[in-house]
């Protein structure tokens, strides 16, 4: 599917320009498999998950669930319902998908709702309070590999934000669009990079209206626990994560 062009990320620019800390995740993970769920739900005031798709629940314009991503969204569809569980993606359910077809794929192969929206992220949000029939965007958790559409997203509303790495990287990633591997690898390298701006941006995360933040309710499970939630998931260490994070593809 080709991509038209993302002019409300373009105009948001403005804003993030203005107030960096839009980009700041208020939890970061390797993948969504690391995420405690229940907590979210019970500590955060969480009520529903919107997932970006590529590169976050599958290799980019593919069909199957990464193996990496199989136990998270099993996770979350057992807490929440997968009726409050749903993607939201650039491509597919936008202007770029005639007649929702690669939505209606992804929902078939998935199992789980493709929101249909005219804006592409970090526009949208009516149509998504629309999908969930809810009116607090804080009661929302939107999780994302890309900081300028589904953090800045979700930061910009007042949702709970989750930024994961790539699921795909270096050569894994050939499939990914040219233009997001490289703004991604840009957006990655600017806060999670070992500079100035980078640790300035970290000690503004943003704060939310329901979560008291990681220290009193952990979002991230422990090795331990993602372990024992999955045998299907490969774990990568804290060092391994943050080289990742510091040289992401």
């Amino acid at each position: 599917m080709v991509q038209s062009l993302n002019t409300k990320a373009l105009v948001t620019l403005a804003s993030v320009i203005r107030r960096p800390s839009l980009m700041v995740p208020h939890v970061s993970v390797d993948n969504i498999s690391e995420i405690n769920y229940e907590a979210m739900k019970e500590h955060a005031g969480i009520r529903a998950v919107i997932f970006d798709k590529d590169n976050t629940l599958t290799a980019p314009y593919a069909m199957d669930l990464h193996p990496l991503a199989v136990s998270g969204l099993e996770h979350a569809k057992r807490v929440f319902g997968v009726e409050n569980v749903a993607i939201m993606s650039n491509s597919a359910g936008t202007r770029d998908d005639p007649e929702y077809k690669d939505a209606q794929q992804i929902e078939t192969a998935l199992g789980i709702a493709v929101i249909r929206h005219e804006e592409k992220k970090p526009g949208g949000l009516q149509e998504v309070l629309s999908h969930f029939q809810m009116d607090d965007a804080a009661s929302l958790c939107m999780v994302g590999d890309r900081l300028l559409t589904d953090v800045v997203f979700g930061n910009l509303y007042g949702m709970l934000t989750i930024h994961t790495l790539p699921l795909c990287r270096g050569d894994d990633n050939q499939a990914d669009n040219i233009p997001a591997k490289l703004i991604r690898t840009v957006e990655n390298k600017g806060l999670y990079g070992n500079w100035f701006g980078g640790r300035m941006l970290q000690k503004n995360k943003p704060t939310h209206k329901y979560w008291a933040g990681e220290l009193a309710f952990p979002l991230v499970l422990t090795h331990d626990q993602t372990s024992s939630s999955s045998t299907t998931t490969t774990m990568t260490s804290p060092s391994e994560v943050d080289a990742n994070k510091e040289n992401p593809q």
